[in-house]
């Protein structure tokens, strides 16, 4: 359980960090290409990828995510900013729907009544989490906020059938793609930075690669802890998931009304709630 908790604080402290970046005038762009660097470095070191033939690799999932990453941690972070970290976190660890919904118009699974059960008590989650006045920010309306929530969860669960996908993909090993992806994400996202400080809009600064280094460590943090936690509980995939998903919302939601002084509503605090039901129900029916 160690590892579970060590993942849930690392992404916690990703949401943290993109919450504090507006106080302290971050340039997320920056911070989000360095954040790369630094995860293909600590890849390459702990994983320690294996070279194989990558003439029939997935390259266009590789490229999908390459794409989908960066530009997703942008909205991430101005969601955090505009609508909290209690609501971003809720629709994130939400986003699990997307490839279980995936699973059954493209791969032709059959989901139980509980699993559907879980589903639209999620939706319901969903809907109950929208700060459908002004948002814990202050600066988004409803809609604004609503559809950052939006992107977000739907982007994530592109993301995670994408590197379902990838993982299912056994002759290239796991660890090699996920360098692979890194890579082509540090690529797309320094290409960005480029063209936005050619144009005047931005200017380099070295402490923002200290700022998207610590991001990178956390980020990579979250990622190798949730794959030790598998592999310690090998036998109990659901503990992990479960613990995973609740524990980012419990800490998330902790931590934005306490520290952050977030603002939710009675309907939002039903959509906490509701979230952590959905979880535990798919979580037992997928097992």
């Amino acid at each position: 359980m160690l590892y579970i908790l060590l993942s849930v604080c690392c992404s916690v402290i990703v949401s943290v960090m993109l919450k504090l970046a507006k106080r302290y005038h971050v340039d997320m762009l920056q911070a989000i290409t360095w954040n790369y660097s630094v995860a293909i470095a600590l890849t390459w070191v702990i994983f320690r990828p294996h070279w194989v033939s990558l003439q029939s690799a997935p390259f266009a999932n590789y490229a999908a995510l390459g794409i989908l990453l960066p530009s997703l941690f942008v909205i991430l972070a101005r969601s955090v900013r505009h609508t909290g970290i209690v609501r971003t976190d809720i629709s994130q660890r939400l986003s699990l729907f997307i490839p279980i919904v995936a699973a059954y118009w493209i791969f032709g699974d059959q989901p139980g009544m509980l699993k559907i059960t879980g589903i639209i008590i999620g939706f319901v989650a969903i809907f109950c989490s929208i700060p459908w006045g002004k948002s814990g920010g202050g600066s988004k309306s409803g809609f604004g906020a609503w559809l950052y929530l939006l992107i977000i969860f739907v982007g994530m669960g592109i993301i995670d059938i994408l590197f379902k996908n990838v993982a299912a993909y056994k002759v290239i090993p796991y660890t090699t793609s996920l360098f692979i992806v890194f890579v082509l994400a540090f690529v797309v996202s320094f290409i960005l930075l480029a063209i936005k400080i050619a144009r005047g809009y931005t200017k380099f600064s070295f402490p923002h690669i200290l700022i998207g280094w610590s991001l990178g460590i956390a980020n990579f943090g979250n990622i190798l802890f949730y794959i030790k936690a598998h592999q310690t509980l090998a036998k109990q995939p659901s503990t992990v998931f479960s613990a995973m998903n609740m524990g980012v919302i419990v800490l998330g939601t902790l931590i934005g009304l306490f520290v952050f002084k977030e603002k939710l509503s009675t309907l939002n605090k039903v959509g906490v709630f509701l979230a952590l039901v959905s979880i535990i129900v798919i979580t037992y029916s997928s097992y």
